[in-house]
């Protein structure tokens, strides 16, 4: 099957984040090749966002698990990013070589390369995803005529809306038109806007749903719900294919770094709360509250599967609303890392796709 280019659904404005990405130390552009001899370390620029549903990179900078299993012979500089088409824009430059990343602009950047530029080698994150409306909202029917946000046009929050509008037979447009009209707006925007009013809910991730329960909003969506055994991808780990070819070592204990990551959110989530807390202070100047990041933890899991029938179903769903072609994504994943790394551990591994 040819692929087919994924359509580029991002503003100007969201591209132009790059720009402003938040570097952890000095960046090195362009190729990162060992020295004569392997004295000099190889460098590995690591992006991700500072936010829950990437807690297990966020932790693992914050507390030096990444650090300590890239060891001295790796240079790890660090990235943070607000959308997943600036992390891709920089990956595509040469500024990256690996990221946290979301299951569209994952789609996104390995169809616009046609399969060649990026790979999967883990997972990261599942759930953290509802749609929160007016309290008066008791059923889709009801959100005909209303205005509910998404973070962006064609973004994985708004392919799971329009999709699942469409199920309960309501019509929506990318123009904003249809039965029920779909705003797209910054996540940090809605808030603000659902108590002003001009908007009646939005489908976002967490802690933003947190965000709008306690601003009198109720969930009329847990987005779990809609999936086999309520998981679904929210969050990846992605690296430059040139990147694994040249630095395979360097790529598996990233991984091993991700898998320890994951690890310590899970076996000690009052810690990894506060360090998701303080690395995000660090980052943004003020730090996310506990108590806001205590009520989102829930309902998110904390997995090194990157749960690849959903990424498949949720193109799947974009396709359906006319937001994207068919991508044939053979070639996405190499998980020959990771499962090494679970079986060291005595876990299961994770079917290749």
């Amino acid at each position: 099957m040819r692929r087919l280019p994924f359509r580029r659904l991002v503003s100007l404005a969201t591209l132009a984040v790059i720009g402003t990405a938040t570097l952890g130390t000095t960046a090195a552009c362009g190729d990162d090749t060992d020295a004569a001899g392997g004295s000099d370390p190889v460098t590995l620029r690591l992006g991700y966002f500072p936010n829950i549903t990437h807690a297990p990179a966020v932790v693992g900078v914050e507390k030096g698990i990444f650090a300590e299993k890239l060891g001295s012979d790796v240079r790890l500089e660090t990235k943070t990013f607000n959308a997943g088409p600036a992390a891709i824009e920089a990956l595509f430059s040469g500024a990256l070589d690996a990221t946290y990343l979301g299951p569209n602009p994952t789609v996104n950047a390995f169809s616009k390369s046609e399969g060649q530029a990026v790979r999967v080698v883990s997972g990261a994150a599942s759930g953290g995803v509802a749609l929160v409306v007016k309290p008066g909202i008791t059923s889709a029917e009801q959100l005909r005529g209303k205005k509910i946000a998404t973070p962006q046009l064609g973004n994985t929050q708004d392919v799971a809306l329009r999709y699942w509008l469409k199920e309960k037979g309501l019509t929506t447009t990318k123009e904003g038109g249809g039965d029920v009209k779909v705003v797209p707006q910054e996540n940090a925007q809605t808030v603000e806007t659902f108590v002003s009013g001009a908007i009646d809910g939005a489908w976002v991730p967490e802690p933003y749903v947190s965000r709008l329960v306690n601003a009198g909003g109720k969930v009329l969506v847990d987005e779990r719900d809609l999936w086999p055994d309520r998981k679904f991808v929210i969050t990846n780990l992605i690296v430059s294919t040139k990147f694994l070819k040249s630095h395979p070592e360097v790529v598996k204990k990233l991984v091993e770094g991700q898998v320890a990551a994951n690890d310590f959110v899970t076996s000690k989530p009052d810690e990894a709360q506060q360090a998701v807390s303080d690395h995000i202070g660090k980052i943004t100047g003020k730090p996310l509250d506990v108590k806001l990041i205590k009520q989102a933890w829930p309902t998110l899991e904390f997995t090194n599967d990157p749960i690849a029938s959903s990424l498949k179903t949720g193109l799947d769903h974009a396709v359906a609303v006319e937001l994207t072609q068919p991508v044939d994504l053979t070639g996405l994943y190499d998980l020959r890392y990771l499962n090494e790394a679970l079986k060291a551990q005595g876990k299961p591994e994770v079917t290749q796709p």
